[in-house]
This record gives structure tokens, C-alpha cells and sequence, in this order.
């Protein structure tokens, strides 16, 4: 792989530009986290996925890139420093190949498949199936249609989730009524593009593969997995129109219209993103 050489005033307007994108997108949940308030919708993004917001905001360039001058990552882990300038070093290109790999099999396989897109986001339906009040994962936040309502809904489709991720934690009650059956064995063979969380996990992926990528590009990711997110909740059967989020009520033909039409969106942009990380780990 040819080397490029970043000179200093370069590298550090790109560093200060990724800081400040990431500042404004980690700002609220921060003062949250310091007010010990909790987001229903937000926080996901840093209680399910493992990032730290001070991780997201450190700069790297990713592998193939130097950088010249005086670059605070000479005294980080994973860098070396050679005649060209600061780079990620070779042993933890050669230490990530293996995941490096399997991140590669997992979103090319995905990207080999149709998308999905009629699945209505009834995971989050699934997830409360049979519950009784106090059972359920955002008890601060009622249901729309209240436990039994909920459970009718579920009873009148087909559920058809393939991540494992999202299936996990559907009820005992709601697994058999599952058309598949996801493990994390199975996961690179059911992977699809429409479903909502491999949209979502593009953003794993992207940040578990750091510092090999640029940062930019594990942004990108997470500003596509916040929007999934949003939608992923008001499609839920949560009542969350007193954070200022009107549902998709899916139970109705007019919301499943809205979700397919915005599920179609989301596996396009998560399509040109899943390319743009295979691209960057080739």
C-alpha cells in the first residue's frame, strides 16, 4: 500500500474538524450522563455499543497514512514512527487481520442479499410480548397500546427477524413465533440490508476496526446509526411524543407505508456506507 503523507497544518484541521463534529453530536448526551438523566432513544448509542464518546472524538487517520511533524499519536498505542512521519503501526494491522476478515465476510455476505424491508420493526413489539408493567426495558415510557394491545399486535403478523442482536432479547413467549431462528453463528448468513440493526451495527464495525480506519468514516456511521435509531423507537410501541417523537404506528397500513419508505432509505445509505468500509479495508 502506497503511503500518504500528511503535512502538519492538514492533519491538524482534519483533527480539529472531526473533534468538534463529534463535540456537537456527543454534546446533550454527555450533560445528560453528568445531570443522571437517561435518553430512551440516544443513549443506545453509547449503552449498547461499547465506544466512548472520548474514543469517538480522537482523531486517527487511518492505516496507509503518515503524518508529518509533531502528531500526539508518536505516544499512542498502536502507532510507530518512521522516516515519513507517524503511522498505524504494522503490528496491529498484522494482531487485526483476523477481525479485519470476519468484518469483511459479515458485510459482504450482507451486502450480497436483497433488502428485507417487511419486517415493520416488530423486534421492539417482541421484546415486550406478554409482559407484565415493571417487566419492561424503558418502564419510564408507557406503551402505546398498553400490554394487551401490544400483544395483539404481535399475535396479527409474522415477525421476521434475522439479527441475533435484536432477537436475543425478544420474550420466551415471542421467540417460537419468530420465522427464523438467529444465532451468532448464523449471523453472516442471515445478515440482511434492510434490517434497521445491521444499519445500526455498521457503526460496530466501523469502531471496532480503529485505528485502521479514518475517523471520519466511523462518524459517518454514527450519525447514520443515530437517524436508524430514531426511527427503530418510534416505531416501537412506546409512547415517546413527550421527548418530541410521534410514532410510526405500524400496527396501521399508513405506518407501515412510512416505515418501508424510510427502511428503503436507510439500506440505501447503509448500502453506500457497508461499500465504503469494505473499500477502506480491502
Amino acid at each position: 500500500m502506497e503511503t500518504v503523507i500528511l503535512a502538519e497544518p492538514e492533519w491538524r484541521a482534519r483533527s480539529l474538524a472531526h473533534e468538534a463534529r463529534v463535540n456537537a453530536l456527543v454534546g446533550d448526551h454527555l450533560s445528560r450522563r453528568r445531570a443522571g438523566r437517561a435518553h430512551p432513544v440516544h443513549d443506545f448509542l453509547f449503552t449498547y455499543y461499547s465506544f466512548k464518546p472520548a474514543q469517538l472524538r480522537r482523531w486517527h487517520p487511518g492505516v496507509g497514512v503518515a503524518l508529518a511533524g509533531s502528531p500526539p499519536h508518536a505516544s499512542w498505542s498502536g502507532y510507530e514512527s518512521g522516516a515519513d512521519g507517524v503511522r498505524v503501526g504494522r503490528a496491529v494491522v498484522e494482531r487485526r487481520a483476523a477481525t479485519v476478515d470476519w468484518v469483511r465476510g459479515l458485510l459482504a455476505a450482507t451486502a450480497s442479499r436483497p433488502a428485507h424491508t417487511g419486517c415493520f420493526g416488530l423486534h421492539e413489539w417482541a421484546m415486550v410480548y406478554r409482559t407484565s408493567p415493571g417487566d419492561v426495558r424503558h418502564e419510564a415510557y408507557p406503551l402505546r397500546l398498553g400490554h394487551a394491545g401490544t400483544d395483539e399486535v404481535v399475535e396479527a403478523h409474522q415477525i421476521r427477524c434475522s439479527h441475533f442482536d435484536a432477537f436475543r432479547f425478544f420474550t420466551d413467549d415471542a421467540r417460537p413465533r419468530n420465522a427464523l431462528t438467529p444465532t451468532r453463528e448464523l449471523q453472516p448468513s442471515l445478515e440482511q440490508p434492510g434490517c434497521l440493526h445491521a444499519g445500526m451495527d455498521l457503526y460496530k464495525w466501523a469502531y471496532k476496526l480503529t485505528p485502521l480506519l479514518p475517523s471520519e468514516l466511523v462518524v459517518d456511521a454514527f450519525e447514520l446509526a443515530a437517524e436508524i435509531r430514531e426511527l427503530d423507537m418510534r416505531a416501537s410501541p412506546y409512547d415517546l411524543s413527550g421527548l418530541g417523537y410521534q410514532p410510526v404506528r405500524i400496527e396501521t397500513t399508513e405506518g407501515k407505508r412510512e416505515y418501508v419508505e424510510r427502511q428503503r432509505a436507510f439500506a440505501e445509505r447503509g448500502a453506500a456506507l457497508r461499500r465504503r468500509l469494505l473499500a477502506a479495508t480491502a
